[in-house]
Parts: C-alpha cells; sequence; structure tokens
C-alpha cells in the first residue's frame, strides 16, 4: 500500500501542493506565524488537515515551541485551552502588560482602535471576525487593547460557530458622555449591513 506524504497540503488554486517542510524553519516556524494572527484557538486537528501533516507531529511542534519560548523567556507563550492552541502573554507579565495599556488613561486611542471600538459599538454584540471583516484587517490585538481599557466586555458566544461576541461597557458611555447607546451619532448607516459583513467572513476576508 502506497504511503501517505505527510508534509503536504492540498494543492493551492490548483498549483503544487504546499510542502511545509520545504519553508524557511519547517513546519515549526509554519506554525508559529499562524498562530500569531489567528483570531480564535485553533485546534490540532486543524493545523494537521490544513498542512497535510499528522496530528502527533503537529502537537509535538507546538509542544516544542514553548519548551523554545519558555528557555528563552518570552513574554509569550503556547497554551491548549480546550483542545485548540492560541499564543498568549505570560501571566508574570500582567502587571507590566497593565501598566502599560491602563498607565495613561488620557492617552488618545489609535485610529484602528477607534476604528474597531466604532464598529463594535454600532454592530454590537459581533465577533472579532466580522470586526476585522468590516474593517479589511486583523483586529485581535486590537480588541484585546479595548477589553483591557475596559471600553468592551465579552457578552457571550455566537450561537451557530461559538466564536466571542463583543459589545460596549458602561464605561465605554461614561467616556463619550452619553447615558445609553441611543445617543449615539447616526453613523451605523455608513456600516456594512450584517448579511454583507457575513458574505465578508465566508470570502476570508476577516
Amino acid at each position: 500500500m502506497p504511503q501517505e506524504q505527510p508534509d503536504r497540503a492540498a494543492p493551492r488554486d490548483g498549483g503544487e501542493p504546499l510542502v511545509v517542510h520545504h519553508l524557511p524553519g519547517g513546519l515549526r516556524s509554519t506554525l508559529e506565524a499562524v498562530l500569531m494572527v489567528v483570531d480564535e484557538p485553533v485546534s490540532v486537528p486543524d493545523l494537521a488537515s490544513a498542512f497535510g501533516v499528522g496530528e502527533s507531529e503537529i502537537r509535538a511542534n507546538l509542544e516544542g515551541l514553548e519548551v523554545e519560548y519558555r528557555a528563552q523567556q518570552r513574554g509569550f507563550t503556547l497554551r491548549e485551552v480546550d483542545g485548540s492552541w492560541r499564543m498568549y502573554s505570560r501571566p508574570v507579565y500582567a502587571d507590566a502588560v497593565e501598566k502599560f495599556l491602563l498607565g495613561n488613561q488620557q492617552a488618545k486611542l489609535t485610529q484602528a482602535a477607534l476604528e474597531t471600538l466604532a464598529v463594535i459599538a454600532y454592530r454590537q454584540p459581533i465577533s472579532r471576525s466580522r470586526v476585522g471583516a468590516t474593517r479589511g484587517v486583523n483586529v485581535d490585538g486590537v480588541t484585546r487593547t479595548l477589553v483591557t481599557r475596559g471600553l468592551i466586555t465579552e457578552v457571550g458566544s455566537d450561537a451557530e460557530g461559538g466564536a466571542t461576541l463583543y459589545g460596549t461597557t458602561p464605561y465605554f458611555l461614561q467616556r463619550l458622555g452619553i447615558g445609553s447607546l441611543d445617543e449615539l451619532p447616526p453613523l451605523a448607516p455608513y456600516l456594512p449591513d450584517a448579511a454583507i459583513i457575513d458574505e465578508l467572513v465566508e470570502q476570508g476576508h476577516g
């Protein structure tokens, strides 16, 4: 019986299969690149399927990455939560991260943060992928910043995909000097409606 080629992912756009072991740094660096940009934790089976690699090899490389990060005293770590993996900042640096993000409450939000906050305010409850689809960029880091600053919070999970949904907080209203979301200026008509956002997500723009 012919053996499977464990390092070949499905062909891209009808071309040659992607051989992850031939990329610089091989499978381990490929996994690292993917985990740097995902919005939600990703499972070993999904990674194995994407890259045509056995699950045991995927897991061994993920665990190897974490060993490297710990040995190098990196500020981030890889964690497995409910069977899926994602990068997180190390708890030992929590005070430093909080000090940086909250040390100057009067600091202005970046343009990216303001745009992300606006989409969440007018389209809440909404997932990161849908916010990203609306803005056309990854909003993972910006979302975490807004959560840390107390402007948005997790308000539930999507019934279909299970993605975390976000909404604004009472502190957000306080900072804007309004009593409710009904007092927001009429910006919503200029944002894509839910159907268009869903289509963008399906096309991979989130």
